[in-house]
């Protein structure tokens, strides 16, 4: 049984669909299970849990011998670094004993020890924290999600404009959550004894302009970029509800991918699911709803 943690999100999701796809049986935890029910009408099992109960987490676990793991991202009103490292540290807990014999963990681009460095420094932790266990653990670390351009499309939309923090032409490695899945199923049904640390992304790198582009091109009407100046950034966060700890967070985040050197594109795993066809497929299916 494949154990998903995270499996109503769109990464997790990705993962359980590509694995029912090959026919292997499939065990999703969710806090709310009217979340699941496509799933399971596809075929998989359903189990209920909130991440932080350690006991509950640790018996669905046991019902399972491969773990699909993604440490489920905080309220960005709370402190986003403290409530992640809370998860992670029940996740960590459920996972002792449990009597899995293989971890495939989702982590970022970019992941590195910092304080307020967002995700970054969380998932770093998480790393280090399976690799010292004795269970074989493969990690993913996948490029900027094109799951997260969703959160414009009101703006581009009503206003005909992509907003972000990135200026316009700074290239920035994506990947679509169904190539994550893809990659991830393939991992999960490895040997146990092959592991190792693995950047997936897609099939070119893109820019906020690249973006607009493909909405453009999507939406059949001009749509432009609109680049929020760095001294800005901490204002732009708490102005859309972010703590003050998490528009740190998010800040000093969004600096260190901005001076990040990223691999070279062929020492990295790509997907096939290019930004205009995800942003495309995105804009028809908002407008089916």
């Amino acid at each position: 049984m494949h154990i998903i943690l995270g499996g109503t999100g769109n990464v997790g999701s990705a993962v359980a669909r590509a694995l029912l796809k090959r026919r292997e049986s499939v065990l999703v935890i969710t806090r709310d299970p009217s979340k699941a029910e496509g799933l399971c009408r596809d075929g998989a099992n359903v189990a209920v849990a909130d991440v932080h109960d350690t006991e509950t987490l640790h018996g669905i676990f046991r019902q399972g011998r491969r773990l699909f793991l993604l440490n489920p991202p905080a309220a960005p009103s709370s402190d986003t670094t403290a409530q992640e490292r809370r998860s992670l540290a029940a996740i960590l807990s459920a996972i002792d004993g449990a009597g899995l014999e293989k971890i495939v963990a989702e982590s970022t681009y970019g992941a590195q020890p910092g304080e307020r460095i967002g995700d970054l420094g969380v998932l770093y932790e998480m790393e280090q924290a399976l690799t010292a266990q004795s269970i074989s653990t493969t990690i993913i670390r996948a490029a900027y999600y094109m799951s997260n351009w969703r959160a414009s499309l009101p703006a581009v939309r009503e206003q005909g404009v992509v907003q972000t923090l990135y200026p316009e032409d700074f290239k920035l490695p994506m990947v679509a959550p169904s190539d994550i899945g893809e990659i991830a199923a393939r991992l999960m049904t490895e040997p146990i004894e092959q592991t190792g640390l693995h950047y997936v992304e897609g099939p070119d790198r893109y820019s906020p302009q690249d973006v607009a582009v493909a909405f453009a091109t999507a939406l059949g009407r001009p749509v432009s970029v609109e680049s929020v100046p760095r001294d800005q950034w901490l204002v732009t966060f708490k102005r859309i509800g972010f703590s003050n700890e998490a528009a740190e967070s998010f800040a000093n985040m969004t600096a260190v991918t901005l001076d990040e050197t990223f691999l070279d594109l062929n020492s990295v795993e790509r997907g096939v699911t290019s930004l205009h066809n995800y942003l495309w497929q995105m804009v028809q299916s908002s407008d089916r709803k």
